[in-house]
């Protein structure tokens, strides 16, 4: 973390060291990070997305000849049946107990491969459940995540490839390529040219604000990297691997626009925010207290920039809208 000098000292603190004080000036009506919130904002109207019925703990939807999202309306994944057999992209433990009764409601054609979209436990983590003894395929930089992890849910793969790997089953097809760090080393791009369907996990939100902190990217540029690269490949689905529907182009580009307005925003902030307003005589020698001062205040001018514009326009704004102008602060920073 970048450490900043201070330059101007001016109020005495109104609590105890340590404890908190008067809030910021023009500090948003939204709660931010450790503030208990009774009532979150509603979410906008949306179309509307079809129910899990309690008694399954899924649902089943069709995305093209042979191809299946499987979702719980929080995580997603996908099958492809081909004649002899059928490929899984990814066992999120929140519903995998239920991918074997998911796929005979199609096929009665055992699982012969399994794909990860990467190393992440809540993606992976109910394969063990998919039984029999399937191919598991990932990309390099996964296998070493696993074998690192020494977690019996989630086996290393044992077909790996360093950056495309097509799959032919049958007459199907799945294209897989990795396009460099954002999210987690070893995240891929899933292809289903046939079906025009794309799979990037963690990357896109469709509706949605996405996770907090660019949804954990481990490399912030690298994330806005494959978020226009994604909008370049001419999918008609895309399956995210969250939340409660696929998306589309436009959802893609919103988010885009989201990220976009939110580097202008912090960008200002960090060039028009002074150092060490209204800090304590006593505090300005300790740079960790000066740089937080700092910025928190450039937090609080991106959060009251952007909120107007998105609070109702993504589902669940107001719970990450602070994670992310801190993380990109951060990264405009130190990136």
């Amino acid at each position: 973390m970048g450490l900043m000098s201070p330059q101007a000292v001016h109020a005495q603190p109104e609590a105890p060291p340590g404890q908190p004080g008067a809030p910021y000036a023009e500090m948003p009506s939204i709660a931010p990070v450790g503030v208990r919130v009774d009532r979150y904002l509603p979410l906008p109207p949306s179309e509307t997305t079809p129910p899990v019925e309690p008694a399954k703990g899924y649902r089943l939807q069709q995305l093209g000849r042979g191809l299946y999202m499987v979702t719980d309306n929080g995580y997603q994944s996908m099958f492809l049946v081909y004649e002899n057999g059928v490929v899984v992209v990814d066992a999120p433990p929140s519903y995998s107990a239920h991918l074997k009764q998911a796929i005979a409601e199609v096929t009665d054609q055992p699982v012969t491969h399994v794909i990860y979209s990467h190393a992440h436990i809540d993606h992976i983590g109910g394969v063990m459940d998919i039984g029999g003894n399937p191919a598991i395929i990932a990309q390099e930089e996964t296998k070493r995540l696993l074998i690192r992890a020494k977690d019996p849910k989630r086996p290393p793969p044992t077909i790996t490839f360093p950056n495309h790997y097509e799959l032919k089953v049958g007459s199907q097809v799945l294209e897989l390529s990795y396009h460099g760090v954002a999210h987690e080393p070893g995240n891929i791009f899933i292809w289903a040219p046939e079906q025009k369907v794309l799979m990037v996990v963690d990357i896109i939100f469709p509706g949605w604000m996405p996770w907090g902190r660019f949804a954990d990217a481990q490399d912030g540029p690298g994330y806005f990297e494959q978020m226009a690269e994604i909008d370049r490949i001419p999918f008609e689905t895309l399956v995210g691997g969250h939340v409660d529907r696929v998306g589309t182009h436009a959802d893609v580009r919103t988010q885009i626009e989201f990220f976009s307005d939110i580097k202008a925003a912090t960008a200002g902030a960090l060039k028009s925010t002074p150092v060490g307003l209204e800090m304590d005589k006593a505090d300005v020698t300790n740079p960790w207290a000066v740089s937080d001062n700092y910025i928190d205040r450039v937090v609080v001018k991106c959060v009251n920039a952007v909120t107007p514009k998105w609070r109702s326009r993504l589902a669940g704004y107001d719970v990450f809208i602070w994670d992310q102008c801190h993380a990109m602060q951060q990264s405009l920073r130190i990136d």
